[in-house]
C-alpha cells in the first residue's frame, strides 16, 4: 500500500486536526522569534543610549535603523501568526461542515490566507506541504504558481527614511539629544559631508574606542540580522 493510499484512507476530521497541530507548533514558533528579535532590540536600544552619551551621533544612527528593521519584521511575524490563526478557526468550521455532509467544502478563505503564508520564507515549506494536502482533500483550489515562486523572491528593500530613523532616536535617547551639545546633535540633519568630516576628527581622537564600538555595534547588527534572517 503506497503513500497516496494511505493518505486517500485518511478521514476528513483526522487531516483538519493534523492541519492544526501543524499551525500551532508554527504559532508558537514565530511567538518564539518575536521574543529573540525583541530581546536583541532591547540590547540595541541600550547600545543608543550608551551612543548618546558618548555624542556617537554616526552609531546611533546605524542602531536606529537596525531597531526599524527589527520592528518591521516583527510586525510581519504577528500578520503571518494572525493568518495562521484564521486559518486554523476556518478549519474548526469545517469540522462542523463535516459533522453535517461527511466532507469538507472549498473554502476561498483558506485559500487567500495560505497564498499569502507560502510566501513567508521561514515557514513556507510547513505551509506549502499544508497546502498540496488541502488541494488535494478538495479544501482549496490549486494555488497559484506565483504564490509559490514568491516565497522566493525578492527581499524586502524597504527603505529606513531619515523622519523614521529620527522619530526611533527621539523615542529612545530624546533626553540625551535635548543635552548634547549643539553641534553634535545637529548632525541628525547634517549634510553627509559634515557627518563625515565629524566621524573622522572622533575616530583620529580616540582610535581605540572607536574600534572596540565599531566591534560591538557590528556583533549587534549580526545578532539581529541573523535572527530577522531565520523569520523573513
Amino acid at each position: 500500500m503506497g503513500f497516496m493510499d494511505v493518505f486517500k484512507k485518511q478521514e476528513p476530521k483526522d487531516m483538519v486536526r493534523a492541519w492544526q497541530s501543524k499551525l500551532r507548533t508554527e504559532m508558537r514558533g514565530v511567538d518564539r522569534q518575536v521574543r529573540d528579535i525583541q530581546r536583541e532590540e532591547k540590547k540595541v536600544e541600550k547600545s543608543i543610549k550608551d551612543c548618546a552619551k558618548r555624542n556617537d551621533i554616526r552609531s546611533m544612527r546605524l542602531l536606529a535603523k537596525e531597531v526599524l528593521s527589527s520592528r518591521k519584521t516583527t510586525g510581519r511575524l504577528h500578520q503571518n501568526k494572525a493568518q495562521m490563526n484564521s486559518v486554523s478557526m476556518m478549519l474548526s468550521e469545517q469540522l462542523a461542515t463535516v459533522r453535517a455532509v461527511g466532507h469538507l467544502t472549498k473554502s476561498t478563505e483558506v485559500l487567500k490566507c495560505m497564498n499569502g503564508l507560502v510566501k513567508n520564507k521561514a515557514i513556507c515549506e510547513t505551509m506549502r506541504e499544508m497546502s498540496k494536502e488541502m488541494m488535494k482533500s478538495g479544501l482549496i483550489e490549486e494555488m497559484v504558481n506565483d504564490a509559490f515562486e514568491e516565497a522566493n523572491g525578492v527581499e524586502d528593500m524597504e527603505a529606513e527614511t531619515e523622519a523614521e530613523v529620527n522619530k526611533v532616536l527621539a523615542e529612545i535617547a530624546g533626553e540625551h539629544l535635548a543635552t548634547m551639545p549643539a553641534a553634535e546633535s545637529h548632525t541628525i540633519n547634517l549634510p553627509a559631508a559634515e557627518t563625515v568630516a565629524a566621524e573622522t576628527e572622533r575616530t583620529e581622537a580616540e582610535p581605540d574606542a572607536v574600534e572596540e564600538e565599531d566591534q560591538e555595534l557590528n556583533s549587534l547588527q549580526a545578532r539581529l540580522d541573523a535572527i530577522r534572517q531565520a523569520a523573513s
